[in-house]
């Protein structure tokens, strides 16, 4: 089984419609961010991935690195946390985005934590039987 990380932050929706905040609310509001990442790597990582996606179909991690004026080791590391998020995937030595698209990222993230809250959902209910709770 692939590990997967799907996490969500409840954050107020940006007033504005610049690219780069609705970026910075998206990243955030999947948990891509984080206190650690005080450059802000992960969302240019995901910014540079949707430019060369725009462009072309995969790319790859020196590309991004070139770009980025950071080590490839640098974006390795943002990439498979985004990969672990299920926003990309490699195949290969590309990069590409789930399902080509964010919108398609996003609705296959969806299916993704659907089919996890099924498990957890079918696990509680074998919990509840065996500690005698009924369900409410």
């Amino acid at each position: 089984m692939i590990e997967q990380r799907i996490s969500l932050n409840t954050i107020e929706r940006p007033q504005g419609s610049g690219v780069d905040e609705h970026l910075a609310w998206f990243c955030e509001s999947l948990g891509l961010t984080n206190g650690r990442d005080l450059e802000n790597i992960a969302q240019q990582v995901v910014l540079e991935v949707l430019a060369e996606i725009a462009a072309e179909r995969g790319v790859a991690s020196e590309t991004l690195a070139g770009h980025l004026e950071i080590t490839p080791g640098r974006v390795n590391h943002h990439v498979r946390n985004l990969t672990l998020a299920g926003l990309l995937y490699r195949k290969k030595k590309l990069i590409y985005l789930r399902g080509g698209s964010l919108t398609a990222a996003v609705e296959e993230m969806r299916k993704d934590a659907d089919r996890i809250f099924d498990d957890l959902q079918e696990v509680a209910e074998v919990l509840d039987g065996a500690m005698g709770i009924r369900r409410g």
